[in-house]
């Protein structure tokens, strides 16, 4: 009876490790299928409609027509000029991490963001949930701000030919309840 219990344990033991690794293996296989890494350019101007294009700060990728993504195992690095006057060569450059922990990046103390990045289990869509606090005038009084939160989704698909990325995102403002959506596409110039 020791006997078949220990090559019963064997067996599931030794199955349940298979599963294991077939699953990360599969899993590696998936995610490196969707590099997004190249230089971007939107089709068109990017128009989300109402303020809501208000919460990004200047040089962040939301708001930029064009962008460089660089890939790696588990992160991207995406790289915007940054269009203030005078900055001709500058760029700026944000990290989206794929660990679904919440990153963070402060443009001034009153403006800033808080995001996490995952994957779709197929590994074909990276989700990225944005929240961006700012200070923004009360409506119908003077000189008063007050703070406000921007909850964004955005949901990045490469396309099947590896030359277009589709960027369709939600965002929702907490001072008067505004909601938008928009899409933006990104064509591959390299």
């Amino acid at each position: 009876m020791n006997y078949t219990s220990a090559l019963l344990f064997l067996f599931v033991f030794c199955t349940s490790c298979s599963e294991q690794n077939e699953t990360s293996v599969q899993k590696e296989r998936t995610h490196s299928t969707t590099n997004f890494s190249g230089e971007w350019k939107a089709r068109e101007s990017i128009s989300m409609g109402g303020n809501i294009v208000c919460t990004y700060a200047e040089g962040d990728r939301m708001r930029s027509k064009t962008m460089k993504i660089t890939a790696q195992a588990d992160f991207l690095t995406i790289e915007v000029p940054n269009p203030s006057a005078g900055a001709a060569l500058a760029t700026s450059q944000e990290k989206l991490v794929f660990n679904g922990k919440e990153s963070e990046i402060n443009h001034s103390m009153e403006k800033g963001k808080k995001f996490t990045v995952t994957w779709s289990a197929d590994g074909q869509t990276m989700t990225v949930n944005t929240t961006v606090r700012l200070m923004t005038a009360v409506p119908h009084t003077i000189n008063t701000l007050q703070q406000q939160f921007v909850y964004v989704t955005e949901v990045w698909r490469l396309s099947n030919d590896g030359n277009t990325i589709s960027v369709q995102a939600k965002a929702k403002a907490t001072l008067l309840g505004d909601e938008r959506s928009w899409t933006t596409v990104f064509d591959r110039v390299r």
